[in-house]
């Protein structure tokens, strides 16, 4: 299987089952939506930012075909000026490579350094998927099970209303 080994470990470790979908490289939501029309979960987008200082990481999640506007971000996070993190600090510490980005990646975040902003509107989901850490493959878990998966991190996290 494609992914990170390790996650699948955890994963059984926690006693999360998963469905599997190997798929050509999908690095962005365009690509990655032919992969997922027949895949029945809550897709996501997962943008993992940074703030002006560069001290401070935060991966936001949100459905897929949902489009935020920067500025907009920053006032409802509240969290100053934010732009996105680059390669070297998100391969530091998420372990990922940019259109890999995904909250497994968390597993490589031994510091619980990266703060998580969900969207409220996934807590309606009953699946939900996210790449394994590789975009050549979408992992589906339910929602319940994804958040046993964040609570197990260790990682902070917050629900916030992302969009109207």
């Amino acid at each position: 299987m494609n992914g990170d080994p390790r996650l699948y470990q955890i994963l059984k470790d926690l006693n999360i089952s998963y469905e599997f979908y190997g798929h050509p490289p999908a690095p962005t939501i365009e690509e990655a939506r032919k992969y997922w029309k027949d895949i029945e979960a809550t897709h996501c987008k997962n943008l993992f930012l940074r703030n002006h200082k560069g001290n401070r990481h935060y991966l936001v999640i949100i459905e897929h075909s949902r489009y935020l506007l920067i500025r907009d971000l920053e006032k409802r996070l509240k969290q100053g000026k934010l732009t996105f993190a680059s390669d070297q600090r998100m391969n530091k510490y998420l372990g990922l490579m940019p259109g890999s980005v995904s909250p497994f990646g968390l597993i490589n975040d031994t510091s619980k350094h990266v703060h998580l902003f969900l969207d409220e509107n996934l807590k309606k989901s009953m699946k939900i998927s996210f790449h394994p850490c590789v975009n050549t493959a979408s992992i589906v878990i339910l929602y319940k099970d994804f958040e046993h998966f964040l609570k197990w991190t260790g990682n902070t996290y917050e629900y916030l209303k992302l969009y109207d």
